[in-house]
Order: C-alpha cells, then structure tokens, then sequence
C-alpha cells in the first residue's frame, strides 16, 4: 500500500465513551469515526473494565469502516490508571476498574510502602489511581488470582497487544500517577521492584514504534488488510500534548486537555512546585521527560452541574452572576479539592443554558486554579470536549492573569495520529486565538468564589 493511499485508525478508549476514528493524513483529516458509551462489569476481585465488550465493538466497526482495506496502521491511546493482568497463555486474568473503592481496603498496609513523592511524583489517590494499589490489593487480598497473572500490560499496549499479539510497556502510561516510576531517573520505583511487578512489565517500547503487524484472527474478522500494522500506543492526555510539543520542545506552554479528566500539562514547568495533597503530580511525555501536572475530574463535575447537554450561552452566563448562582468543589472523588463536598447555591431556578453556563464558569474558574498552581507562561492551547465549549476558552482567557489562550481545529489530531503511526505528518492547522470574554461582574465573582474556597 504507497503512503499517499494509507489510512491510520486511531483507536481512542477514554474512561466514558471508546471511539474509532479514520484519518488520512495525506489531507491532514478525520474523514470516519463512530463511537461508543464504555460500562464497568463486576468481576470475581473487583469491578473491572468491559474489554471484552469494547474488542467486540471495535472488531466490529473496522469491519463496517469504509475504505477499511487502506488501513495501514491502527494507534492505540487510552486512559491512565489502568492495566490489564494476563495469564501465561494470553487469557485475561483480571481487567481492573480504578473508581472501585475495594482498593482502600490495602491503603493501611499499602501506603507505608511507597515510594517518596519527591522520587515519583505520584500523589496518594483515593480508590485506584494509583496502578500500585491496584496490583497490591490483588497480590495480598486476592493472592489466588494474583497468583495466576504473569504479565501487566498498560492499558494502551493492553490494546496494542490484542490487536498484534506482541507485549510492549511504555512510559507515558507508566508515569501516570503509577507510583511504579521514578521519572528524573528514568527507572522502575524500588515499590515496582520489590513487589516483583516491574518483572511482570513487558520490554519498554517507544510510542511510535511499530509493534507488528494484526493478528490473522484480526484480518479474517475484520477485513482489513493483512500487511496492517499496530503502533505500540500512548496515554491518552499525553496523545493531546504531543500534538503542541512537536513544534514547541523549547518553548514554556501549558496543555488543557479535557475529558472525564481536565489536566493542565505545563511544559517546562518546575516540579518543585508540585504538592502531593493537591494532586498534582509529574506526567511523562512521549521522550521520557517529566511534565509538570494539575487535573481534576473536570468532566464528571460537568455533567453534575450542568444536568444537561445544553450550551451555555453569553446571556446564561450573564444571569448566573448577576444572580451569585455558585458551584464549589468538588463534585467528583479527585482533584485539588477531593474530599469536600460539593455544593450549589444560588442554582434552585436555573434551568438548562443557565445550568450549562454554571457548569461552564466553574469549570474556567477551577482551570484557571490549576494553571496558575503551575506557575505556567507561555500560551495557553485547550484541548478537547472543552475546546468545543462555545464560552469556555473564552472565559478561561478571561479568568488566567497571563497567558494568550488558543484552541486547536476540529480534527487537530490527524498531525499527532501520523507521527505515531510513523507516516509523514500533514501540516500543523491554524490555531484559533481566543478573545477574552470580559463581563461585568466577572472578576468579582472570581474573587468571592476563591474567598469560598478559602472558607471551606
């Protein structure tokens, strides 16, 4: 197949939704995707991940892409907090879900162990945001079904291996929050090593590299071409900084990426700056590089403000401070404010655009926290379902003290999508600049809502 014909299949499993999209990088452009809602299932130790429901819609939908025989390269990305164990015969042991609160059970017995934030950067997180806690639990409480495991893979190269039949690690999944990972050193945690998990670890890959090719199984069920390869897979909010740090390696530059997670990635950041109780952490780049790190479940407390799909509008926003309508974290079990309770006051009569513009103002008032937390310089590029937020960007420029904020076009991934595949990348598309939206009011209510903050 020559390159100017090739197609690559970016295969995206985010926390809520999976979604398959076709590129052709010769254009520079998305031209087919279809997604799915993702369900958690209970399992024999624990809720896990429903991969076996996801495969199946995958296996599907490659079958039913059109022009699925010019597929040249399928480019696994999914989220963070998460790995697959597998037997020494290629069964699934084990796919665990990190939102489910049985982890806690090893915190007591688990948390002396770790190593020292200042070595991995990885915060103490509730439930099983920390890959560790996940595999401690099952070591020492589920020992039985631990026992049969012989290989983790992350949840990315979890993909790439049922896509290739090939293992690989790689260390934007590894340096999430993992405590398995001790980035300046570039070396498994003496925890990794100790529990014998970093022997459970396949060879370390890069992202781009190519795995191999799909299995035959794959071929014969979907109808794509057998000489089809399988990029070794990456991260996927680490997908969304690639894309600004191809150009910019140099450069001080901060990264909303926006999803079921909202995370400020500061390049060139300074790691001393990171606190442990506000979990911010130290992400890894596709090079190996620490990244200084913010996030909260910006997507989950969306959806618990807003209630809706509606779109905020300017004259929602308008309402909602001239009424002092207030939404204070937090509204989900992880970020700078995990712990405290959420609360709506002020909100008992507003209804859909104004429920969104609620949500909308809060979620530009939390960025703005993360990003000057950070200390960041340089511009600001939004990244995500945020980025189609028709206010949010707008607000956020007005909201951050420094900082010239951008948002990158529909479709922006396709250069990204290319480099991973390892085929020539299209030109980068224009980035839109944001004009701040500056309302009356707005300032002040960012003062009472930091005072609030500060109350709680």
């Amino acid at each position: 197949m020559s390159t100017s014909s090739a197609l690559i299949a970016v295969f995206d499993v985010g926390k809520t939704n999976a979604k398959l999209t076709l590129i052709d990088p010769a254009v520079g452009q998305e031209v087919w995707s279809t997604r799915r809602a993702n369900n958690i299932v209970q399992g024999p130790a624990c809720r896990e991940l429903d991969i076996v429901a996801i495969e199946a819609w995958l296996l599907e939908s490659l079958r039913n892409a059109p022009g699925r025989e010019r597929i040249a390269v399928i480019v696994p990305i999914a989220h963070g907090a998460a790995a697959v164990l597998v037997d020494r015969a290629g069964e699934v042991v084990v796919a665990p879900d990190y939102e489910d609160p049985c982890f806690d059970e090893a915190s007591a017995e688990y948390l002396p162990l770790r190593d020292n934030y200042s070595l991995t950067f990885s915060p103490s997180l509730p439930a099983g945001l920390n890959l560790g806690r996940q595999l401690f639990y099952l070591q020492t409480l589920r020992v039985e079904l631990f026992q049969r495991a012989a290989h983790v893979l992350l949840y990315p190269q979890y993909w790439s291996w049922r896509l290739s039949g090939a293992m690989a690690t790689e260390v934007t999944s590894l340096g999430t929050h993992t405590d398995l990972w001790r980035p300046h050193e570039q070396a498994y945690s003496s925890l990794a090593r100790k529990q014998g998990w970093a022997r459970m670890l396949p060879p370390q890959r890069s992202a781009a590299d190519r795995l191999g090719r799909i299995r035959q199984s794959v071929a014969d069920t979907t109808g794509l071409s057998a000489a089809c390869e399988v990029a070794c897979g990456i991260h996927d909010s680490n997908a969304s900084y690639l894309r600004f740090l191809m150009d910019r390696e140099r450069e001080a530059f901060t990264v909303v990426s926006s999803g079921t997670w909202t995370i400020v990635m500061a390049n060139r950041g300074d790691l001393r700056r990171l606190i442990e109780r506000r979990d911010m952490l130290a992400n890894v780049n596709a090079f190996g590089a620490p990244v200084a790190t913010a996030r909260y479940m910006g997507g989950r407390e969306y959806e618990a403000i807003a209630q809706s799909s509606d779109e905020p509008t300017v004259d929602a926003v308008i309402e909602v401070l001239s009424q002092g309508a207030i939404a204070l974290p937090s509204f989900a079990s992880a970020g700078p404010y995990a712990g405290r309770p959420g609360c709506l006051e002020g909100a008992e009569s507003l209804q859909g655009t104004q429920r969104a513009a609620l949500a909308t103002v809060y979620s530009a008032l939390m960025t703005a926290v993360l990003i000057e937390s950070l200390g960041t310089a340089g511009e600001i590029f939004v990244d995500g379902p945020l980025a189609r937020n028709p206010l949010f960007a707008r607000l956020l420029a007005a909201c951050v003290p420094v900082g010239t904020v951008r948002t990158y076009p529909e479709g922006g991934g396709t250069r990204v999508a290319a480099h991973l595949a390892g085929l020539p990348s299209p030109a980068q598309g224009a980035l839109h600049s944001v004009v701040p939206l500056r309302l009356p009011g707005l300032l002040e209510y960012q003062a009472n809502w930091r005072h609030r903050l500060q109350e709680k």
